[in-house]
């Protein structure tokens, strides 16, 4: 029972999730990137500050941020909380990034902000994003997983997925028909 607990604790260890909602740790801007590194790799100050200032230069947070690093985190607006969020994640530096609909509740320039963050990242890490906007999918996935009801209905890359659909529900969601989708 130890050695499946510490494979779960393993596992976790290597993965980060950025919800829907952003959830910024109560505590400063500059502890809620640090909080991991604080925690799991014990930095001396100078790499701290290295690691969070590229952090949010990643996440093009750190021209808005640099003068009030040590402001509350939750005094920042819901696409900047969320940007906050995901550079937490990524300061961890896990081999996935899960994303449950990320952008679901901002603005059209947080949006593209955090997409263009996910473009980047998918290039150092498995991100596996849970989107039901079908131009956010279009934009960011190589792969692409349709799901209904829980059921694996149409899987495969993105050109052959929203260009070649095989499934007649795929093609009904696709084309906007969702009352083809709902035939069982």
């Amino acid at each position: 029972m130890k050695k499946i607990q510490k494979d779960l604790i393993d596992k976790k260890q290597k993965m980060e999730l950025l919800s829907q909602k952003p959830s910024p740790l109560p505590m400063s801007i500059y502890d809620n990137v640090a909080y991991g590194q604080r925690i799991h790799n014990k930095k001396s100050k100078e790499e701290l500050d290295k690691i969070v200032e590229d952090c949010l230069k990643e996440a093009c947070l750190w021209q808005e941020v640099k003068d009030r690093l040590h402001d509350s985190a939750s005094r920042l607006s819901a696409g900047q909380q969320q940007r906050l969020c995901l550079v937490r994640a990524i300061a961890f530096n896990p081999e996935v990034l899960l994303c449950d609909e990320p952008t679901s509740a901002l603005d059209h320039i947080s949006v593209q902000q955090i997409e263009k963050l996910l473009l980047k990242l998918k290039k150092e890490y498995t991100v596996v994003l849970v989107t039901h906007t079908l131009r956010q999918a279009k934009r960011v996935a190589d792969y692409l997983i349709f799901l209904y009801f829980g059921e694996v209905v149409e899987d495969g890359n993105s050109d052959e997925f929203f260009n070649y659909p095989k499934d007649p529900r795929t093609k009904a969601y696709l084309e906007g028909d969702i009352s083809l989708v709902y035939i069982t």
